[in-house]
């Protein structure tokens, strides 16, 4: 076996998250490598190649604000960007701050282990190539993880099965029988786009989305001048603000509005962008009265965009509150919808029994295929870590460890495992949040106090148990505050004994970023720091 490869630091991923945190290690002088299972840069935007995959995000917010003259000679075309386009963009990034050389693809880590002899990782890979570094850091996403469901007999079907999360461009689908299973972000972009070409097309509901119409025109060069002259102020806006958005939830209460000036006010912000509805008042996520008013809103909206009542009846949400559940941009989704050719089925309803070489079998019906698709989404916020073997001290195991619900201290770091960074890991505004934003503060954060343990002479980090434990419960009690916890969403977690763990952290991004630079400033409270031994 070839000697391992000694690192100061090891990066996981290759998306935004591990080239920004490959730039910030350079910059601080520690040698380090970035480890990618793809065969480019991207990470999301890498993996994610579905018809229709674009962000709901806008493009000029959802960008890297870390380098003014990457902001100025980047334009974007569209206000939602397309997933080429980004992937071009992060290709751009690699290429314009030479990361390519800090990067091996087409590796994958299967497992790291602690020891506590030497203070350092040792990190193995599908390739059998070993590393042995000081510093792990995940980089690995909050939605990089798919889920698939287990249908009784898919071992029988004998056609294309793709996953929104792993696409084949080589499978073609003009004229083909589709059996599409999932409808949150990612299985509406895909039902918006194949819908104009298949021949047929079953959608297969569980757990339907509220889907606000987004327009999407391309950017003209007066929108794109203006954007570019505004970004310090915007920047300043998202890092400070809850979810870190540039625009800001109104004042005022929904049930205080007088009705018609409510009616109004809704009626404006459910074509403005994927999030105006949520922001028209500031509490639509905190009082289940107000939430209740703009729930019925956008069901009526959509109760007259869906022209098949009996497609109305499965796809309007009815049993969750706005925002519970991650609010998807539709381009296209209801349009594809209403075609003849769509048929919609509630698994709830007409449970699959069965899957055929050719047929998908419900309890009361069978659907042709010949090409299944499943958008079913991902193993959020922890699959993509617990899919790592990692041993922590005195062999502790992360998958074990987080069998009762995902723990960490501000989401940096799991006690029990020094010298290990999750990037937006749970317990962080991470998916709750503008997540580039997100992003740069954990690495900003990360580098900084490598930096300052070198300063300081410390080898070793990690995270104090009570620290952690005291951070967790305050993640809780905040989640409590509002309607999230009380949705059947992405953004819960399972533990062992069958209690539900809200993940994020809904605090705010703005308050969030103040408690780490207070922990930072106060010698990094909560951690400890020593010697290698």
């Amino acid at each position: 076996m070839a000697e391992a490869k000694k690192l100061d630091a090891l990066v996981v991923g290759a998306g935004f998250s591990g080239m920004y945190m490959l730039i910030k290690l350079r910059e601080i002088g520690l040698s380090a490598q970035v480890l990618e299972a793809g065969s480019g840069v991207g990470g999301t935007w890498y993996w994610n190649r579905y018809p229709g995959a674009r962000c709901d995000i806008s493009s000029v917010e959802y960008s890297y604000s870390f380098d003014p003259e990457l902001e100025q000679e980047w334009t974007w075309k569209e206000r939602y960007s397309a997933q080429p386009d980004i992937l071009a963009y992060l290709e751009h990034v690699a290429d314009r701050y030479g990361l390519m050389d800090g990067i091996t693809f087409n590796i994958r880590v299967i497992a790291a282990r602690w020891d506590k002899d030497t203070g350092r990782w040792t990190v193995e890979t599908d390739t059998g190539e070993t590393f042995d570094s000081q510093y792990l850091i995940l980089a690995t996403g909050a939605l990089s993880e798919p889920k698939l469901p287990d249908l009784p007999g898919l071992e029988n079907f004998s056609g294309p099965i793709l996953n929104t999360a792993r696409w084949d461009d080589s499978v073609e689908l003009t004229g083909k029988r589709v059996c599409h299973f999932g409808i949150g972000s990612s299985g509406i972009q895909t039902v918006a786009e194949i819908g104009k070409s298949v021949g047929e097309l079953t959608v297969f509901s569980r757990t339907p989305s509220f889907a606000v119409p987004c327009s999407n025109p391309p950017l003209t060069a007066e929108e794109s001048a203006a954007a570019k002259a505004n970004y310090p102020a915007m920047r300043d806006l998202q890092r400070h603000s809850a979810l870190s958005f540039a625009t800001l939830p109104k004042e005022g209460s929904a049930k205080e509005c007088e009705p018609a000036e409510r009616e109004k006010r809704l009626e404006a912000a459910w074509t403005q962008s994927t999030f105006s509805l949520l922001l028209e008042f500031d509490d639509i996520l905190f009082d289940d009265e107000s939430n209740a008013l703009v729930t019925e809103f956008a069901q009526c909206k959509l109760a007259q965009t869906i022209t098949d009542p009996e497609k109305a009846r499965k796809l309007i949400p009815q049993d969750v509150q706005l925002g519970g559940r991650r609010l998807c941009a539709e381009i296209g989704f209801y349009d594809a919808i209403n075609r003849d050719n769509v048929t919609v089925v509630d698994v709830r309803e007409e449970p699959v029994v069965n899957v055929t070489k050719d047929t998908v079998v419900t309890d009361k019906g069978s659907y042709p295929a010949d090409v299944i698709i499943f958008a079913t989404g991902f193993d959020a916020c922890v699959g993509a870590i617990k899919a790592i073997d990692i041993t922590g001290k005195e062999g502790r195991s992360i998958r074990v460890e987080w069998a009762n619900g995902p723990r960490a201290y501000l989401g940096l770091a799991v006690e029990g495992f020094p010298n290990l960074f999750t990037i937006t890991g749970p317990g962080s505004p991470s998916v709750l949040s503008n997540v580039v934003v997100s992003i740069e503060q954990h690495v900003e954060w990360i580098s900084n106090c490598l930096a300052d343990m070198r300063a300081r002479g410390a080898a070793v980090i990690e995270a104090e148990a009570q620290a952690e434990q005291a951070w967790m419960e305050h993640v809780d009690e905040v989640a409590q505050q509002t309607i999230f916890p009380k949705a059947n969403s992405w953004y819960m977690g399972n533990t062992r004994d069958g209690k539900r763990v809200f993940m994020p952290y809904v605090g705010g991004v703005g308050a969030y970023r103040a408690k780490c630079d207070e922990v930072a400033a106060a010698g990094y409270e909560g951690f400890v720091l020593g010697d290698a031994a």
